[in-house]
């Protein structure tokens, strides 16, 4: 069972049970089953180190990936994974049959460009993220990889919608009734300084709490009995 080239080896199963599905899992395998664009679902096991290998990858469940079983390939989207709530280790995996005319609903990682160069941020902006992922409704075979905003231009104030992100044809966000905000350029956090009249009235009352010099030698002289 390998992952070159973006392929995970299954194999048919048969097991009913839950010993027989403990035992599967105990010998390194994955339970799963492959559902979609086919005549008739197929229960299958991977082998849980390959199954790792995909699911280090950033976007699992939103990555087209091709699935061979006995040596014929189906091309899938991972649905859902089970994991273990004590172990966190995959324990159940779940895989869409794709086929040109499948749509599907994922959900599609954000990622943002030119921060470095961003006139907002050099300003002293900040950058809020208010969605790293959007959820699409999009054709099988059009699925993006990640969204890209662009910030090279952005200024302090500027929100992010995501009627500024280019979509795919047939590529939708599943909220339509509003044009959501992706992330905005905020304004710098204002520390408040002190009043610079406050300062100079602070320091004229130390000024005129201390006694001069030439005050304290006139009370030392004072306090001095006189010598005749």
């Amino acid at each position: 069972m390998s992952t070159e080239n973006n392929i995970l080896e299954a194999s048919p199963r048969s097991t009913k049970t839950k010993s027989e599905l403990n035992k599967l899992r105990s010998e390194g395998l994955v339970p799963g089953i492959l559902y979609g664009d086919i005549e008739k679902n197929i229960s299958l096991s991977v082998k849980k180190s390959s199954l790792d290998h995909f699911l280090k990858t950033t976007n699992f469940k939103s990555k087209v990936i091709k699935i061979t079983i006995d040596g014929k390939e189906f091309e899938v989207l991972p649905r859902d994974i089970e994991f273990d709530t004590l172990t966190n280790q995959p324990i159940h995996v779940d895989f869409q049959k794709l086929s040109a005319n499948t749509k599907v609903v994922v959900w599609i990682p954000v990622r943002f460009l030119n921060e470095e160069t961003c006139p907002g941020l050099k300003m002293g902006g900040v950058l809020n993220i208010v969605r790293r992922k959007v959820e699409l409704s999009c054709p099988a075979d059009k699925i993006p990889s990640e969204l890209i905003v662009d910030l090279a231009s952005r200024e302090i104030g500027e929100s992010i919608h995501i009627s500024a992100i280019k979509l795919p044809d047939g590529v939708l966000p599943t909220i339509k009734d509003r044009d959501f905000t992706i992330a905005t350029v905020a304004a710098p956090t204002v520390v408040k300084e002190p009043e610079p009249a406050a300062e100079a009235a602070a320091t004229d009352a130390d000024t005129e709490a201390k006694p001069a010099e030439g005050d304290k030698a006139t009370e030392d002289k004072k306090d001095t009995p006189d010598k005749k």
